[in-house]
């Protein structure tokens, strides 16, 4: 096995390991170089009282696309925590399949920060979020004489730089 396939059965597995992506039914659909898809059907007990889906699917969907992410990123290696969550609400979706790709935007040393686009089935723009989480424990890096240690420094992914605007 490959290490990519080694992560890509990890994040798999951390999706489905969280009871409540199971209850919903969110399923891993597709693995990028800087995120993941996930998918969800919508099913009658996912509906609000005006039948279309409850806003919370799309905001748990954005919550573990980035979640799913980050574990990929780390190999599962890390434990991690949700600290702010936006979502914008384009088109109420009221049947078939949400889907929510995450891409990551910084990886840091104590957060990590990614987008996700929410679509429908039919490839319409439903949503869109912007997640932070937290690193809560730190990397550890074995060594042949020591055993783990923790590390002062996290190799971080790509972060997104701009051009100062001070002059």
């Amino acid at each position: 096995m490959t290490l990519r396939q080694l992560r890509d059965s990890l994040t798999r597995d951390s999706l489905t390991r969280v009871p409540f992506n199971s209850l919903l039914g969110m399923r891993l659909q597709r693995v990028h170089r800087d995120g993941i898809t996930i998918e969800c059907t919508l099913r009658d007990d996912l509906r609000n009282g005006a039948g279309v889906a409850h806003g919370g699917i799309a905001a748990a969907m954005a919550d573990a696309a980035v979640g799913g992410a980050i574990q990929r990123h780390f190999g599962a290696g890390r434990r991690i925590t949700t600290v702010e969550l936006k979502i914008n609400y384009f088109l109420p979706v009221t049947e078939g399949r949400i889907f929510a790709r995450s891409h990551l935007l910084r990886v840091g040393s104590t957060l990590c920060v990614g987008s996700v686009d929410l679509t429908d089935e039919h490839r319409r723009a439903i949503g869109t979020a912007i997640v932070t989480y937290m690193l809560i424990n730190p990397p550890t890096v074995r060594t042949p004489d020591l055993g783990p240690q923790a590390s002062a420094r996290v190799p971080s992914a790509r972060r997104v730089t701009r051009p100062s605007t001070r002059k």
